[in-house]
């Protein structure tokens, strides 16, 4: 059993930046992607971005590219999500996720295996 805890929400004004940080307890094995998807009120989860436990590939949405920056830490058994140039529209709950195998696809919430309960991200206009 993994349990994710994210951590590093907060409010932050246009144009700023926030990293956000999901520690994990129990085993991480080579075979995990991590992700981080967010929601926001009225809307369905939406990917944000994953990276594989072992190669450190990653991955983005198309939305994402380039603003955001998904990292690790394999000593810490954490995932970081550095967010820059952040937008009203960004505003959600942001959740870490873990798929204990790739699933073939690593943007569809429903083959991750564990989540956090999420952290708020507020961005001010």
């Amino acid at each position: 059993q993994v349990q994710l805890v994210e951590s590093g929400g907060g409010l932050v004004q246009a144009g700023g930046s926030l990293r956000l940080s999901c520690v994990a307890s129990g085993p991480i094995f080579s075979s995990y992607v991590m992700g981080w998807f967010r929601q926001a009120p009225g809307k369905e989860r939406e990917f944000v971005a994953a990276i594989s436990w072992s190669g450190g590939r990653t991955y983005y949405s198309d939305s994402k590219k380039g603003l955001f920056t998904i990292s690790k830490d394999n000593a810490k058994n954490t995932v970081y999500l550095q967010m820059n140039s952040l937008k009203p529209e960004d505003t959600a709950v942001y959740y870490c996720a873990a798929d204990r195998a790739y699933s073939g696809t690593y943007s569809i919430a429903g083959v991750y295996d564990y989540w956090g309960l999420g952290t708020q991200v507020t961005v001010s206009s």
